[in-house]
């Protein structure tokens, strides 16, 4: 899997950090949805300059059962195609407050 970018932070307070491929270099930031008031809404909305690109919601791992990120972007940029990712551990990771964004194609 490839891992798209990294971001720093919790579940709780959000995310901040790089979303990078082979064209784009944008800093992001992953902000809690305070006014999140249903299941339908996203736990988090996805920032780069201000601008929202995304959204990401709260999953519970099949296997783990542990709580993971999962996110669905969407630019321009990425063209007429959603970008997903899941924020997990890079190889070799060793900060508990680090994640990559592990890149999800869907085909």
């Amino acid at each position: 899997m490839a891992a798209i970018g990294f971001v720093s932070g919790t579940m709780s307070d959000g995310y901040r950090g790089q979303l990078k491929t082979l064209s784009i270099r944008a800093e992001i930031e992953i902000r809690v949805n305070r006014t999140k008031n249903g299941d339908a809404q996203p736990d988090f909305r996805v920032f780069s300059d201000n601008v929202e690109i995304g959204a990401a919601w709260v999953r519970t791992g099949q296997t783990s059962g542990e709580p993971y990120v999962s996110l669905s972007l969407a630019a321009p940029e990425f063209g007429p195609r959603r970008l997903y990712a899941n924020l997990g551990r890079a190889a070799g990771q060793d900060d508990d407050d680090t994640y990559a964004l592990i890149w999800n194609p869907v085909d």
